[in-house]
């Protein structure tokens, strides 16, 4: 599953790691490829640049396979993929390579075949660049955090159109999961209406759990921790706990339905 938003700053990294931590501590086993070259995934769940020896950038030029790429995180059935800041230079350096948009499809496919793990999440940079086409390219689904600011709509249109380009050319079975409303503040009538736009416009696609803007959750990356090992008891962490329940309802569902 894809979280994507070409948007910078609404969430993305910090709904991958604690969603990713709250599908664990459900009983997921769970992968988490960190595909963003600034590595805010990688170091918000503590895994620092000196033990990222084999990262995702070895992965995508064909120099190491995916699993010598993994790593344990000290959330149990949580690992890791790192990023490391030469994925900056991957589309540079893929250049015109047969099945370029296919290289982390590719990579995952061992793991498929394995079922090494029920969920992979694929954290994307904030921007529709090759990494971003390589995530959608390999994934089935794609969740989009939203945050409840004025212009939210308006990138998301330009996501969308984007998930529809992937689905023609390159990944006919990429579905959308759902749109999070993310840092949500009730005090705020803005965050009312941009939620209720929303939810008009796209339906059932949205999740019912919204994720308030919350102190702790923002603290926690800064200690290499998610927010749930960080202060499991505020309201952030309880907020993606109730989201991962709901993730995996619906996988449930779509899963009867094929």
């Amino acid at each position: 599953m894809v979280v994507a938003n070409q948007k910078g700053g609404v969430g993305k990294t910090t709904t991958a790691i604690n969603l990713g931590t709250a599908l664990a501590a459900v009983g997921e086993k769970v992968l988490l490829i960190d595909s963003d070259p600034q590595g805010n995934a990688s170091t918000g769940l503590g895994v620092g640049r000196a033990q990222r020896k084999t990262t995702l950038y070895d992965v995508l030029m064909g120099e190491k396979p995916l699993l010598e790429a993994t790593v344990p995180t000290a959330v149990p059935g949580l690992d890791l993929v790192a990023s490391d800041p030469d994925l900056s230079g991957v589309e540079l350096e893929l250049g015109h390579q047969a099945r370029r948009s296919y290289k982390l499809r590719d990579a995952l496919e061992p793991l498929r075949e394995a079922g090494n793990y029920t969920y992979v999440l694929i954290d994307c940079p904030p921007s529709l660049n090759l990494l971003t086409v390589n995530a959608m390219a390999a994934a089935d689904a794609v969740l989009v955090p939203l945050q409840c600011e004025f212009f939210a709509l308006e990138g998301l249109t330009q996501l969308m159109r984007t998930i529809d380009l992937v689905r023609g050319s390159l990944n006919p079975d990429l579905e959308i999961q759902g749109i999070i409303l993310t840092m949500y503040d009730k005090r705020n009538s803005l965050s009312e209406q941009v939620a209720g736009d929303v939810r008009s416009h796209f339906g059932e696609v949205v999740y019912q759990t919204v994720i308030p803007r919350n102190v702790r959750v923002s603290e926690a990356p800064s200690f290499g921790k998610p927010a749930l090992v960080y202060d499991l008891k505020c309201a952030g962490s309880q907020a993606y706990l109730r989201l991962a329940r709901e993730v995996v309802l619906r996988e449930r569902r779509a899963r009867a339905a094929a």
